[in-house]
């Protein structure tokens, strides 16, 4: 069965969509490395000017898929795409080594992809569901759509790609992560977080409308736009900061198996398998 659908449903914009519903795309490697297939086709074809991220079933993406078989295995089957390496090295180098390639290295490389990028969002974005939508440019959300890191429940800080002061803001960022609570899609576009917010019937007509308006501009001058707007973000210290979250997060990892015997704490992958899926039932 196919994880990712591509699609061109109007000129110039190429459509990708997670079609992983019965996991409620939950992102195991195979998933992720199919996204990041989908995103390089999107950015290499001349046709295209603007993408969109969207996903079937009832929500957005559950997250990381905590259920999956032989994620480290999983890795031979794919071509690295970052410069990590030593991925069944013993201890925390392997962990690491996959989370800086699949996680942090896919959410930073989609975020710097040349082109606009929209995430049409619907239902739960859990976790490491946020890290496919915070890479994009824009957030289109219907109104059911709700936001939630719930990674302190597991025994580590927040999700590898740790955006999370510059997307929620510091004060909104802590009360979140402290509490594991969801931000409802009216109060994220009222931080700022996400664009507009619709009806779920008017989700994929909002979204494409934007982006036909978008794909009406001059390709090179978005570039250079989008350019401009992430080297300001970049210069308050959002990329050392990440990368020092990322390291806690290393060390969140190592603590919990030394604790529990795992690299997430019971409390998280109990309720995960209460539920019998990877996130949101």
């Amino acid at each position: 069965m196919a994880l990712i659908r591509y699609e061109v449903p109007i000129p110039k914009v190429g459509r990708i969509t997670l079609t992983r519903p019965e996991r409620r795309n939950a992102q195991d490697t195979d998933l992720l490395y199919a996204l990041n297939d989908a995103f390089d086709r999107a950015a290499h074809d001349d046709e295209i000017s603007v993408i969109v991220l969207a996903a079937d079933g009832p929500h957005f993406s559950a997250g990381h898929d905590l259920r999956e078989d032989d994620p480290f295995g999983a890795l031979d089957r794919h071509r690295t795409v970052g410069t990590s390496s030593r991925f069944h090295g013993p201890g925390a180098e392997g962990l690491m080594a996959r989370e800086e390639e699949i996680y942090l290295g896919f959410s930073e490389r989609w975020r710097n992809i040349p082109k606009p990028t929209i995430a049409e969002v619907h239902g739960k974005v859990v976790a490491g569901g946020l890290m496919l939508v915070w890479p994009c440019d824009l957030i289109i959300a219907s109104e059911d759509a709700e936001f939630l890191d719930n990674v302190v429940e597991g025994g580590a800080n927040g999700v590898e790609f740790f955006n999370h002061p510059w997307e929620f803001g510091v004060r909104k960022a802590k009360e979140l992560l402290f509490t594991g609570g969801a931000l409802s899609a009216r109060d994220a576009e009222r931080i700022g977080m996400v664009n507009r917010v619709v009806p779920r019937e008017e989700l994929t007509s909002t979204t494409l409308a934007l982006a036909e308006q978008i794909a009406a501009q001059p390709l090179f001058a978005l570039k250079l736009a989008k350019l401009s707007v992430n080297a300001a973000q970049d210069a308050q210290g959002r990329p050392q900061a990440i990368q020092t979250a990322f390291g806690l997060h290393q060390l969140a990892h190592s603590h919990n198996m030394q604790v529990h015997g795992t690299v997430v704490a019971p409390a998280l992958f109990d309720r995960v398998r209460s539920r019998g899926t990877a996130g949101p039932s």
